[in-house]
This record gives structure tokens, sequence and C-alpha cells, in this order.
């Protein structure tokens, strides 16, 4: 039977960056999607990259901080290894914050007047309210996800899809490998990056949860109408560069019903036209729900199990896309037996009762 170094749960954008820096090390790879690889939360995410001391938790802010600084390095690397664009942009947030966000202490971001939006975005309608300018990128997760994807294959990753694992394998109280339904893997070191499935898989039982977000895809009059994410407490917009623009989003707890509904979706696209008025005349082209992996902290899962050669990469909830780069670096490390470069001890599976 075949063995790997590692065997990766989860082809999600998170598995699939740990693969390439595994990789990048000399390991052997294994992935095993119970899917599509990228086709779950990755797949639906609306690709801020929110890095923003007042809706950031405190505990998480050093490694968001420097997940959003790598990314422009890890795009390219991805692009130049999978020959495919990610549609990173870099030009910025335009946002019309809550009233208890500009009470924040910690609150960021430059004051823009009625002329300075205007110069900004002509198209965009002026709310009677607050605005500022965040100095934030955007990323598209679908095509990040899908260069991920060739790029581990390029590297020489592994993948099994179609069929989910069922269990640890363990000998002589260690990881050994994992069981699916038909079929098991042997790997002296596995890694849970299953996202909202991460709890199913025993023996563990990690408390992820799906928290579900819909969302709404216009394709723009014009593919210049909009350059800014633009935030507000109705919607936000995130304009893409092949002229689509996403208007998001919701959290619900609806279990695993990815089912969008019409209430929603003229919700949001009533908003989309009260902020930028010629989206009255933007088609729809698709709206779909995605299921982030929630915790009951609302931090991340990182670091190893209580079975030895057991990890668990998962629980990062709406920041999956941003802290990709970081976790694929402090997660690789801690497998090869370095020390990360951040300290864990917040996000350790410890935390939770077994």
């Amino acid at each position: 039977m075949q063995t790997w170094d590692v065997i990766i749960i989860g082809g999600g954008i998170i598995g699939l960056s740990l693969s390439i820096a595994l990789r990048k090390r000399g390991a052997t790879v294994l992935i095993v999607e119970r899917g599509e690889p990228g086709r779950e939360a990755s797949h639906a995410a609306g690709g801020m990259l929110v890095d923003s001391p007042f809706e950031t938790a405190p505990a998480l802010q050093l490694l968001a901080t420097a997940s959003a600084r790598m990314y422009p390095e890890f795009a390219y690397e991805l692009e130049a290894e999978s020959g495919m664009k990610v549609d990173l942009r870099d030009y910025g947030t335009i946002l019309f914050p809550p009233d208890e966000h500009l009470h924040h202490p910690q609150f960021t971001g430059s004051p823009l007047s009625s002329a300075d939006l205007a110069e900004l975005e002509p198209e965009l309608a002026i709310p009677n309210r607050p605005a500022f300018f965040l100095k934030e990128r955007c990323v598209d997760p679908r095509a990040l996800t899908a260069a991920a994807l060739q790029a581990a294959k390029n590297r020489g990753v592994d993948f099994r899809t179609g069929d989910a694992v069922q269990s640890i394998m363990q000998s002589a109280g260690r990881v050994c490998g994992v069981a699916r339904t038909k079929v098991a893997h042997r790997g002296s070191k596995v890694v849970n990056c299953a996202g909202a499935w991460a709890g199913d898989i025993s023996p563990h039982a990690f408390p992820t949860r799906p928290v579900k977000g819909q969302m709404l895809c216009l394709a723009m009059p014009s593919r210049t109408l909009l350059k800014h994410v633009v935030r507000s407490p109705q919607a936000y917009l995130i304009p893409r560069s092949d002229g689509r623009l996403l208007v998001g989003a919701t959290l619900e707890e609806a279990g695993f019903d990815k089912r969008t509904d019409s209430d929603t979706m003229q919700r949001f696209h009533k908003a989309a036209i009260a902020l930028v008025p010629k989206l009255a005349d933007a088609r729809i082209l698709e709206d779909w729900a995605g299921l982030r992996p929630g915790t009951p902290d609302g931090l991340p899962i990182l670091g190893e199990t209580a079975t030895p050669g057991y990890y668990v990469a998962t629980g990062h909830f709406r920041d999956g896309i941003l802290l990709a780069p970081i976790t694929a670096e402090v997660m690789a490390a801690l497998i090869e037996g370095r020390k990360p470069e951040f300290d864990l001890t917040p996000f350790s599976p410890s935390r939770f009762p077994s």
C-alpha cells in the first residue's frame, strides 16, 4: 500500500496552500476530498482581505496582518506556478461603517468627503452617513483556489476525491492513516482541514459548525462601473476585473442547508442599486450559499491534537481566504517539528473538551 508523509483531509484553499508549502520542503502529500477540491467554502467566499483591528479578534490580529502582507507574493507564486490569474486587486475599500464601529477605540480609516467619494467612484450614490477609505486588497477566491489546485498538481500533490474520510487510523497510539468508506490510505501524519465537516471525523469531535452565507452575483453594465470594494450596513459590493460584481452576504445558523432564498436575493439587489443606481441595468448571473466553518469562540483551530501525528487546521470562519498563506506556513513548521513564527496557543485544539 502506498504511504505518504502527510495526508490532508479537505481540498479547500487551506488544505491546498498547506500541501504546496509541504511539497516545497520535500514531503510527499495526499489530499483526500469528500467532493471536488475547492468547491465548498472557498468557492463561495467573497475574497475581501479584511485586516482591521476593529473587525478582527485581538487574538487573531497578528496572524491576520502577517497573512495580508504575504498576499502579493502568495498570489504571484500561485500565478507563476499555475499559469492562471487570481485577480488580486489593490484599489482599497470604501466603508460606510455601522455606528458601533465609529466609536470603536481601534477604528481606523481615512475620512472621505462627498467630493472624495465622487472622485473615487463617480457612480456611487452618496449616503447620508460617514465614509472612510481602507487600504485593503481583495482576491477572486474561485480563481485563487483554481490556481492553488493546479499549482499543487504541478508540484506532485496526489488527490483522492469523491468519498469522505470516516476516521483516523492509529497504530501504537499514533496516526498511521485515514479510513474512507471503501478504502484506506496510509500516512505518518494527518491534517484535518475539512472546514465545517472537520468535527465529523472520529476520534476527535472538533466543535466546528456551518455558518451559511448567501451571495448574489451581477454582471456590471461596464467593467469599470465600480473599482473599489464598497461595504455598508445593508450589503457589501465586491467588483471583479472581468465585470462581475458580488453582493452579500448573510450570516445564518442553518445547518448544512445551502439553498438561497428569493427574499434575500431581492434585498441584496435593492441594496446594490441603492448604492450604485446604474446597477439597475445589471444582469443577474447567479446566486449561491456557502458554509463557513465556525467555532464556539470565533477563532480557528490550529495545532496538533492529543493523538500524536494528528493535526488540525480549520474553523477559519470568514477569514479562510485571508489566512491561507500564514496558516500554510505555521502548520508546515509545526508538522516538520520546527517552532512556528507565531504563538499558536490561542488556537490550540486542546482548548475544547475532547
